[in-house]
């Protein structure tokens, strides 16, 4: 029998300032996510850069934006297009995850969005969700668009640093967060629709013997944004129920971090001097939460 998971609590880290709201504009995003409700941005993709900053996208508007760690907001680019992720990787590129384009290449200092990689062979991407770099520059992405468990056919790639595109597995309902786990041999995948995380073995070529790693229940959405420690544990971001699951490598709950505003907890990144802040993007709010947690984050190429 596992023991119950600890509570963890959450405190607010930032807040989007109001006059990067809109407030009074309907967006494509909004009227599909949340039809008959305004919103005035959804915030999503943490990830901090090597002086501390916390980089995150504005998926309803098409904006990324940068929080110094006194918590005063920059814009830093505003386009054409829906991120949805966001991973700094060890050379300090910026890269996104874009739902519309595929994945795209961020210029901090001037705010160029640009295309990186926006189709496989000749087929464009269904929409892409989230990336994660491994330590030989490997990218690994989501392609999630709307498939669920009515349409199992969300997409999982690896960009390898030659160009090369691998298209590992094309039978997820609804891909989403992913990371790797220590050594690198498995990669763990948030599957939404099936509010479960998927294991993933790596081969040579591709995957083999993919397995159902943890099992959650309950929420409004599922799994989102996940997150590796340093012991190998696996932090996942639970849409729609408001909280932060942790668990050990072996899938044993150590705690739950419960959100101090709002249910949309959707990502999560770790920070701090010691990498044991968690910090959380509570969408539906616009707002950026912090928890302590016991174990550090693993070590982030960005960090390096």
């Amino acid at each position: 029998m596992f023991a119950p998971p600890r509570d963890i609590s959450t405190e607010i880290f930032a807040r989007l300032p109001d006059k990067f709201r809109r407030k009074d504009t309907d967006c494509e995003f909004a009227r599909v996510q949340t039809p008959g409700h305004r919103m005035d941005c959804f915030l999503e993709g943490p990830s901090f850069d090597r002086e501390g900053n916390l980089y995150c996208v504005d998926i309803a508007y098409g904006r990324i934006f940068r929080a110094s760690p006194q918590a005063e907001w920059d814009l830093v680019a505003e386009y054409d297009g829906t991120p949805n992720g966001l991973k700094i990787a060890k050379d300090g590129r910026i890269f996104i995850a874009d739902y519309k384009h595929g994945i795209m290449a961020l210029d901090p200092d001037s705010g160029r969005v640009s295309p990186f990689c926006i189709k496989y062979r000749l087929e464009g991407f269904k929409g892409c969700n989230d990336l994660f770099f491994a330590a030989n520059g490997d990218l690994y992405f989501t392609d999630q668009g709307q498939t669920g468990l009515h349409d199992p056919s969300g997409r999982v790639y690896r960009l390898k640093p030659n160009g090369a595109l691998d298209l590992l597995i094309d039978t997820v309902p609804s891909p989403n967060g992913l990371v790797m786990n220590r050594d690198e041999s498995r990669l763990y995948v948030a599957v939404t629709r099936a509010n479960a995380v998927w294991r993933l073995p790596l081969i040579d070529d591709g995957v083999t013997k993919v397995g159902n790693f943890i099992q959650l229940s309950g929420g409004h959405a599922g799994p989102d944004g996940l997150a590796l420690d340093e012991q190998g544990g696996l932090v996942i971001a639970h849409a729609g129920f408001g909280c932060v699951w942790h668990f050990t490598e072996l899938g044993e709950p150590i705690a739950r971090i419960r959100s101090c505003t709002g249910l949309m907890t959707t990502n999560v990144a770790f920070g701090g001097a010691d990498r044991k802040d968690l910090y959380i993007t509570e969408s539906a709010t616009g707002t950026i939460l912090r928890a302590r947690l016991s174990v550090a984050g693993k070590v982030m190429y960005s960090h390096q």
